[in-house]
């Protein structure tokens, strides 16, 4: 059986595609992320369909994404001969005026070039629309081109080579030598378009399109400002991150693909391809910290449309395109990965009452001002209404950041972060001179302060109010400023996260009932969050261990998914995750901050640790912009000096 680190990722910032190390596409969505699949064979061997491209015969194979790119290249050694397959979905500049529309030509483009030797190819297409419900009409329409139809999708397939047709697939089988290379395109249209085989691109083409790829990633990355110790892993979390926006709207899937399990076999299995409002904050700090404001503000731009109405019909997150209407279903006909099941698209957690993301919002909000963004009467009026939400439902239950379908619960990460919706509010509200009710926005904030430190009446954060139970979400409650990382409540919670939840150096989110069945894989996120409380604690060589770890889950091609199993590492849950990702980045900043902050806050003051990282890493760059012959702060600066939040 395959594994989910065996896949890499193929984006073209509109859909998405995950190709094997044995050079087989297995999932591809068109047009958009959140569209019917073409192929699934990651969710179903027997009907989901593919698209492979290897040799024939035995091989080793071994591969990498060429340099500052998403363009992934597979090297086939064979007993006679080496094969090279180099596989992009193809970009170019899109205008716009934002600067971040992204042009796609909603394709597949593979070129296939023998290196040494020779080398018999085989191609193998077996599309199957909408999820391997069907097999769709396939038919060629000359020798080098074929025209794939059925439903609302079409696929139109040329090569430099000879197909075949038969009833179930595209098949063709090439002899290459040394030096002599061939190519394949799929491209996507509405069923309803039809294309002759003089409207097919040609070699000259081909070989410009994947110019333009390698052109357009290498040019977008050359804006990334980091400079820090991990910049690999971090220029590789860039990439995968603009890979995932949806470019038309500025939206970010939280992940490509949908009901990869958290628990080999389980149940846990999930729609991802939409987003979620609570990665608001982390994903404003990530492009900013990287140098991408123009993304930065598309997102934004996003999120401050998507959400417009009255904040009371806010929702925890919406499709790429804004709507709201997310309706979870079961795929029955679908075997599940390694037998998963079900398999589900759409997601019905999108109508739970959540309290945190008026927090995240607000929090993001307080953010993207402090690195100079405009706040302008109608967001203001917005994040108010928002605001006025909180005051009115914080003291109701709910099913919290995790999503729980159970009953609803007095959650300690929710409350929190009701409470940092009312201090961002009230910091905005102060700096900016802004309309608001500050009096009785206080008192609420007060009263949540109360609220929290009574759940910590055993000296330290459970999950709950009233629970027992540990939860890696409370290593938030000094990270979003609500308390010193050095006071003794936060000391015991870390201390009893750790003992609890950690395993093999990893973070399991909690371990509690949630009214599923089966169980998960340890969270990545949740570890970077302790490599950031660590390292504001000044246990820096105990957030480096952790970070290090984290690091070495990346799989060949520098990937994260969202969990992995302790003790081996393997990679679990939809891929690749977002949230890591964003996280990775964040976390690195975290620490570049902290290493080379000339004056740094004392760990018994209360600070934001994104604002404050946010601040330092943009004053440097400020500073290398102004005084570009100025030294950078070695890593291994410490100073005791305190810097405000």
């Amino acid at each position: 059986m395959r594994r989910i680190a065996d896949y890499a990722l193929l984006g073209d910032c509109h859909s998405a595609a995950l190709v094997g190390k044995d050079g087989s596409i297995d999932w591809a969505c068109f047009p958009r992320f959140d569209s019917p699949a073409v192929f699934c064979r990651i969710l179903d061997v027997r009907r989901g369909g593919s698209f492979g491209v290897a040799p024939e015969g035995s091989f080793r194979s071994t591969r990498s994404y060429l340099e500052d790119t998403n363009v992934l290249v597979t090297t086939f050694n064979t007993p006679r001969g080496v094969l090279e397959v180099v596989d992009c979905m193809p970009v170019f500049p899109g205008g716009g005026a934002r600067g971040t529309h992204v042009g796609t030509r909603h394709a597949l483009l593979r070129r296939v070039r023998c290196l040494a030797g020779e080398v018999t190819v085989r191609v193998v297409l077996t599309p199957r629309f909408e999820y391997g419900a069907f097999v769709p009409r396939m038919r060629l329409t000359s020798r080098h081109t074929a025209e794939v139809v059925g439903g609302a999708d079409a696929l139109w397939v040329t090569t430099t080579h000879p197909l075949v047709a038969r009833e179930d697939a595209l098949r063709a089988r090439w002899k290459l030598r040394a030096g002599e290379e061939a190519w394949v395109e799929v491209a996507w249209t509405p069923s309803f378009v039809e294309r002759s085989p003089s409207d097919a691109p040609d070699r000259a083409a081909f070989r410009q399109r994947l110019e333009d790829t390698l052109t357009f990633w290498r040019t977008w990355i050359a804006r990334c400002s980091n400079t820090g110790e991990h910049v690999r892993a971090v220029r590789r979390s860039a990439l995968t991150l603009k890979a995932l926006t949806y470019a038309p709207t500025g939206a970010l899937v939280a992940a490509p693909t949908t009901s990869l399990p958290e628990e080999l076999g389980g149940v846990r299995n999930w729609d991802y391809r939409f987003t979620w409002l609570r990665d608001a904050s982390l994903t404003l700090i990530s492009l900013l910290v990287l140098g991408y404001r123009d993304e930065a503000d598309a997102f934004r731009h996003w999120l401050r449309r998507t959400s417009a109405g009255r904040a009371a019909d806010v929702q925890i997150m919406y499709g790429i395109q804004g709507h709201r209407l997310l309706p979870e279903v079961e795929l029955a006909h679908l075997e599940g990965f390694g037998g998963a099941r079900p398999v589900r698209v759409g997601n019905g957690a999108v109508k739970q009452l959540q309290h945190d993301v008026s927090g995240e919002l607000l929090e993001a909000a307080w953010l993207y001002v402090r690195a100079g963004g405009p706040l302008s009467k109608t967001n203001w009026a917005f994040l108010s209404g928002l605001v006025e939400e909180v005051c009115l439902r914080w003291r109701l239950p709910d099913q919290g950041l995790w999503e729980i379908r159970d009953a609803p619960r007095h959650f300690v990460h929710s409350k929190l972060l009701c409470w940092v919706a009312l201090d961002r509010a009230l910091r905005l509200a102060r700096a900016r001179r802004l309309p608001a009710p500050l009096s009785r926005w206080a008192r609420e904030r007060a009263a949540l302060r109360r609220y929290l430190l009574e759940c910590a009446e055993d000296g330290w954060f459970p999950q709950a109010r009233g629970s027992g139970s540990a939860d890696a979400s409370t290593l938030l409650v000094p990270a979003l400023g609500f308390l010193p990382v050095a006071h003794p409540l936060v000391r015991r919670t870390v201390q009893v996260v750790r003992e609890r939840l950690e395993s093999h150096g990893l973070l399991y989110r909690y371990h509690a009932p949630d009214g599923l069945a089966g169980g998960e894989g340890t969270f990545l996120l949740c570890s970077f969050w302790l490599v950031d409380v660590l390292a504001h604690a000044g246990r820096w060589d105990e957030a480096e261990a952790v970070l290090a770890r984290l690091l070495g889950l990346a799989n060949d091609v520098g990937l994260y998914a969202e969990e992995a199993v302790p003790g081996t590492g393997e990679a679990l849950g939809n891929f690749p995750q977002a949230f890591t990702h964003m996280a990775l980045v964040s976390s690195c900043a975290q620490l570049s901050a902290v290493y080379a902050a000339e004056r740094r806050p004392r760990p018994e003051r209360a600070y934001d640790f994104a604002s404050f990282a946010l601040e330092k890493l943009l004053t440097r760059r400020r500073d290398r912009v102004e005084r570009p012959d100025d030294s950078i702060v070695p890593r291994g600066f410490r100073s005791d000096a305190a810097s405000p939040d």
